[in-house]
């Protein structure tokens, strides 16, 4: 099976961990190949591809600036160095993402950011508005609040969750190690980069190591976990070395690296939840020109609205139906029912007046919406 080619995605996902950002005996930022790679992502952006990045290395730049010592840290000790880090991390990607021209925002989550869906769909609405705008959404998990009972435990599950609730169809995981081998190969010299993983087996599973690194808190084990998340949510995955300077460019050049495929493609595998998971809390009946608009791809916006039933909050299923009652589709609704009932029929401007503030033009985006044959 022939590898994919990085030219082929239109939305890619790079995560960045603390070991390759941080030189751990200085304790500062390595600029030289941060500076690479952030030219391979301006290579990236201006071929017209929606780049983010997910980025450790707020607790050790933190560690760094306050001059702890190393060895663990408490929780709470965690979490005051990643306030102090945080700050220098958003300026350093700021610095050399502005060095060419582009724009990087900051974006910190939590796990329950991704769990709970009014939550996903702020950072999600969050996250498409910075690529509108061609900004580079720079994101980390939020370790000021962050406690042991809802961390991600690594930025390897972290980056996977951000690669599907962006609907990216690529994540890049540079790594210290160029791949997947079928054996450790620091303990076997015979051992073989494994190239494609079309399906994660209990072989592949097996074969996947722990953390070598001081600063990095996942290893193989936690990369092929967010190989799982990423591939059930249509996102391929790659594992590549970042020891290297220019990585993405070394990845587009052919390098020495392991895929693991998806047989989806971020849209459908998020309308097959949105369809087949939820369970709706809420009914909308759609005039026929709604009907009509929904099947050729548009959004629903409130103006289309001539009924509205249900107890729903923003980001619950609702069903759609047309005027004779049969279902049209179902999808996330992106008001809460009693405001929803406030707004139907309306045009956007009444909207505005109604509501005192601008709010989301459509009641529910075409991609939170699935509509039926």
């Amino acid at each position: 099976m022939a590898s994919p080619e990085l030219s082929q995605f239109r939305r890619i996902v790079v995560k960045v961990g603390s070991a390759l950002l941080v030189d751990s005996d200085k304790g500062e930022v390595r600029a030289s190949w941060l500076a690479a790679l952030a030219d391979d992502m301006a290579r990236l952006h201006k071929e017209g591809r929606d780049v983010l990045v997910v980025s450790s290395g707020s607790i050790a730049l933190g560690r760094s600036r306050l001059k702890l010592p190393r060895g663990p840290l408490k929780l709470e000790e965690s979490q005051a160095a990643a306030a102090v880090g945080q700050i220098a991390l958003a300026r350093i990607w700021s610095e050399v993402l502005g060095a060419h021209g582009i724009g990087a925002g900051q974006i910190l989550v939590t796990l329950q950011d991704t769990e709970e869906r009014r939550r996903y769909l702020n950072a999600r609405s969050t996250i498409g508005k910075l690529l509108e705008w061609r900004a580079i959404p720079v994101i980390n998990e939020n370790d000021t609040v962050a406690t042991t009972e809802i961390r991600y435990g690594d930025n390897d599950r972290l980056a996977a969750r951000v690669a599907t609730m962006a609907s990216a169809d690529l994540l890049v995981l540079l790594s210290d190690i160029d791949g997947l081998y079928d054996a450790p190969p620091k303990n076997n010299r015979n051992a073989k980069l494994i190239p494609i993983v079309d399906s994660i087996s209990s072989e592949i599973e097996a074969v996947a190591g722990d953390a070598e690194s001081e600063l990095s808190r996942g290893g193989m084990r936690t990369k092929v976990e967010a190989a799982k998340i990423a591939t059930t949510g249509g996102t391929h995955m790659l594992i590549a070395s970042g020891k290297i300077e220019h990585p993405l460019q070394a990845i587009a050049d052919g390098g020495r690296c392991t895929w693991f495929l998806t047989p989806a493609n971020p849209i459908t595998s998020r309308k097959r939840w949105i369809a087949g998971t939820l369970e709706p809390k809420g009914t909308l009946t759609i005039d026929a020109g709604a009907v009509t608009a929904l099947r050729a791809g548009a959004s629903l916006l409130p103006a289309g609205v001539i009924k509205v039933e249900g107890q729903f909050a923003r980001g619950d299923a609702v069903i759609v139906r047309g005027p004779d009652g049969s279902e049209v589709g179902r999808g996330l609704i992106a008001y809460d029912a009693e405001v929803a009932e406030r707004i139907k029929g309306r045009s956007s401007p009444d909207v505005m007046a109604i509501l005192g503030i601008s709010g989301r033009s459509e009641m529910i985006h075409r991609d939170d919406l699935v509509v039926g044959g």
